[in-house]
């Protein structure tokens, strides 16, 4: 990886990109240290990471970079723009019309990255106030006012705008998702307050102190080298090409592969789960049932230390991964272009048996890779509700790793695809 980042850093346009993304990720952590008015800071940041160790506001906490906790301008993160996607990619399957615009090409896919941001816009407007009434029930805001509420509103809204208009800038001329990357940034700063938990741990002394932290470290590593070996791996599907005569020359039967990715959605499917399993969570800051009551122990049951609250996080992740691939992969389009080139899989006829037999294939190496995602994400949930919360930010780790090695690996991919199309020789030449 580092020495793509090097081959790439050489190559001028490259390093103008990557420059560009840089300077982009910075401007968003300084914006992520400017703090919204009328907000106690110091009380919130103590409630958040002490209080509610190992909650989701402890999660939301750190895919915000700890914006959250220290109620700074991007305290909202990129999750209304997320939850926006996920809302439109759904109703474009539900709405006949929303369909018609995504069938249009680039023209269509403009159209609905605009409904796109409106729709975070006001899903951020939502979540803001949500914010505001959690803060105000906790005792942290400095000033009650209407004036005050408009303004920690307005920044909040302010805040996740310009993330969307950050990351959509990154896109248009950086390296990478740009999403994917400012969350890739935003796990990485709270990984140092994590380390620095570690640190913590050896520093105390004792044997289970210094134990714990090598255990994790341990376990962090072996997480790291799984999640590369699986996203490396694919399964090969074998195609031969018939021999035709074109002119005088004879073209065609050599042996050549068709390659699917185990995990061909990448980390997208735990960013999407994460979204929604934090929904429940979201309603209630507006709701704020009284402690007993119905709607309180409800909730509950969508809290980290609740079994159902991973069982629904394992299953929105498997769910994901095949809704991922179905918008993502066209087997129809594959089966065709491989009938048009003169290609055919050995054993199975052209056309739609070809699609078919692409399509089970697909299905079967998902499923593996979902069960992957699912159990590196789930397992520290799982271990910290037996441990009784004493995890913390720690149970979130799975998830955090997925999402930053994922995201590093894409990038670099990205980086290797743009040198091979620079350095290729084409047939003028």
């Amino acid at each position: 990886m580092f020495k793509t980042l090097a081959n790439a850093w050489k190559i001028p346009d490259l390093k103008r990109k990557m420059i560009f993304t840089i300077v982009i990720v910075l401007l968003y952590r300084l914006g992520a240290c400017i703090p919204v008015p009328y907000v106690s800071s110091d009380a919130l940041n103590y409630i958040v990471t002490v209080n509610s160790s190992g909650s989701i506001f402890d999660y939301l906490n750190i895919l915000s970079g700890q914006a959250f906790s220290q109620a700074t301008l991007f305290a909202l993160s990129v999750s209304p723009y997320i939850t926006a996607q996920i809302v439109i990619q759904l109703l474009t399957i539900a709405i006949p019309a929303l369909e018609k615009i995504s069938k249009e090409g680039e023209d269509g896919r403009k159209k609905l990255d605009k409904i796109t941001r409106y729709v975070t816009v006001v899903l951020a407007l939502v979540t803001a106030y949500g914010y505001y009434a959690y803060m105000k029930n906790l005792g942290v805001l400095t000033d009650k006012s209407w004036f005050a509420m408009l303004v920690i509103i307005a920044c909040y809204c302010a805040g996740a705008a310009l993330i969307m208009w950050l990351a959509d800038r990154i896109d248009e001329s950086g390296i990478g998702n740009g999403i994917s990357i400012i969350l890739f940034v935003n796990i990485l700063s709270s990984g140092f307050a994590t380390a620095e938990t570690i640190v913590n741990q050896i520093k105390k002394g004792g044997f289970a102190n210094i134990f714990f932290a090598i255990l994790s470290v341990i376990i962090m590593v072996a997480v790291i080298t799984l999640v590369v070996f699986i996203t490396n791996s694919e399964r090969r599907i074998p195609v031969q090409y018939a021999k035709r005569v074109v002119g005088r020359k004879m073209y065609g039967g050599q042996n050549s592969n068709l390659p699917l990715k185990l995990n061909m959605s990448g980390v997208m499917p735990i960013i999407f789960a994460s979204s929604i399993v934090s929904l429940p969570t979201t309603i209630g800051l507006f709701v704020q049932p009284k402690t007993g009551s119905f709607w309180a122990k409800f909730l509950d049951l969508f809290s980290p230390s609740s079994v159902v609250y991973v069982l629904l996080f394992i299953a929105l992740i498997i769910a994901f991964s095949y809704f991922y691939i179905e918008i993502s992969f066209n087997n129809v389009e594959v089966a065709n272009n491989l009938k048009k080139n003169g290609g055919f899989i050995p054993g199975i006829r052209p056309g739609k048996p070809t699609a078919d037999y692409i399509k089970m294939v697909l299905n079967r190496i998902t499923l593996i890779g979902a069960i992957f995602l699912a159990f590196i994400a789930g397992l520290p949930l799982f271990v910290n509700i037996f441990a009784r919360g004493y995890l913390g930010a720690l149970a979130f780790g799975g998830s955090s790793l997925l999402i930053v090695v994922g995201v590093a690996l894409e990038t670099a991919r990205e980086l290797e695809s743009q040198m091979a199309m620079r350095h290729y020789k084409g047939f003028l030449e």
